[in-house]
């Protein structure tokens, strides 16, 4: 069995949970965490005694805040040696989808940037009271032109999810559920009772008729895969712009970033 250093992967008696395992930096995820998680999902879609993933973050403070910032700041703006941006990003994303159980996104705190496109992916999100959602690309010079915006407006629908992307406004759970970005709001110490409930109902059904549905609900958003392909391409090359390197080294710098400095 493959030894993981940046997840943690469980079998339990109604689901298989995979947790990020990088409390210290808010689940922010690097290459190794993303080529984790491509391995966990694709173990646990051969995992015959359950019918659900609960997908979550380690501590209290996070489920996933996007990439690791610290990480990011190469010289050639990429994040490692894999993948278009230097990790495989768009594989993780497919990982989601093309798992025959239900994903459910157990988030306890941050779901901020790819955090959130990861809970958008999720076939379910069930959060806490004190979870938050939101993106932040454009603050700090990165974007998810894919399924982190097409999909994103296919459940939220257009002029919010512009909205998520175009003000980088945090979201409290409650409201994120009123806009359809989640299934339910439970108070914080219910929270890994509800999921186990959840799990527990679909882990009684029937594991084709549940991966036929999936797949039958994936179709028809298969095409944002394509165009995700491509926006990971243009991106590639944002991240080696002055332009997005900025956003970076404010970051880490703990500044506000000039972004019309470099702007072409």
């Amino acid at each position: 069995m493959t030894e993981f250093k940046d997840i943690l992967y469980e079998v339990g008696t109604n689901a298989v949970r995979i947790t990020i395992n990088r409390p210290e930096v808010f689940n922010a995820f690097r290459s190794q965490t993303i080529e984790e998680l491509i391995l966990a999902f694709r173990r646990a879609d051969e995992e015959k005694s359950v019918n659900t993933v609960i997908f979550t973050g380690a501590g209290e403070k996070a489920f996933c805040t996007g990439g690791d910032q610290k990480v990011h700041l190469s010289e050639d703006g990429l994040y490692g040696p894999r993948g278009m941006v230097g990790l495989p990003i768009e594989e993780m994303q497919s990982a989601i989808r093309d798992c025959r159980k239900v994903v459910i996104a157990r988030v306890q705190g941050f779901a901020i940037g790819g955090g959130n496109v990861f809970a958008t992916i999720c076939d379910l999100t069930i959060a806490s009271e004190k979870a938050q959602f939101g993106q932040v690309g454009p603050k700090v010079g990165s974007v998810d032109p894919g399924f982190g915006t097409a999909y994103l407006a296919r459940i939220v629908g257009e002029k919010r999810a512009r909205e998520i992307w175009f003000t980088c406004r945090r979201l409290p759970a409650q409201e994120a559920c009123e806009w359809g970005l989640v299934n339910k709001v439970v108070p914080h110490d219910q929270l890994d009772a509800e999921c186990e409930s959840w799990a527990a109902g679909i882990n009684e059904m029937s594991p084709t008729a549940l991966a036929i549905a999936k797949r039958s609900f994936n179709a028809d958003s298969e095409n944002i895969r394509g165009i995700s392909f491509m926006g990971v391409a243009a991106v590639k090359g944002y991240y080696q712009s002055e332009e997005s390197k900025e956003g970076v080294r404010a970051f880490n710098e703990k500044r506000k970033p000039d972004f019309k400095k470099y702007a072409g």
